[in-house]
């Protein structure tokens, strides 16, 4: 079985986030963000002051999001 790394101590300052948005909206509420190898953060622009969640590219997957679908690669 593969180990999962600590999301969390992955850092974000370099980080470059996608508006992530299923629809047209202009708000650009949920934020996308490769972080490392099969690890994203999903970030709220409404929000700027919570943290950022952390997923592997599996628990994405198992939520119905594909970072392609935003431009990001796998």
């Amino acid at each position: 079985m593969r180990q999962t790394p600590d999301l969390y101590a992955l850092d974000l300052t370099t980080a470059t986030f996608t508006q992530a948005c299923g629809g047209p909206c202009t708000d650009g509420c949920v934020t996308l963000a490769r972080i490392g190898d099969d690890a994203w953060a999903l970030g709220d622009s409404k929000r700027p002051d919570l943290a950022p969640l952390r997923f592997t590219g599996e628990e994405l997957d198992a939520a119905g999001i594909d970072p392609a679908r935003f431009g990001l690669a796998r």
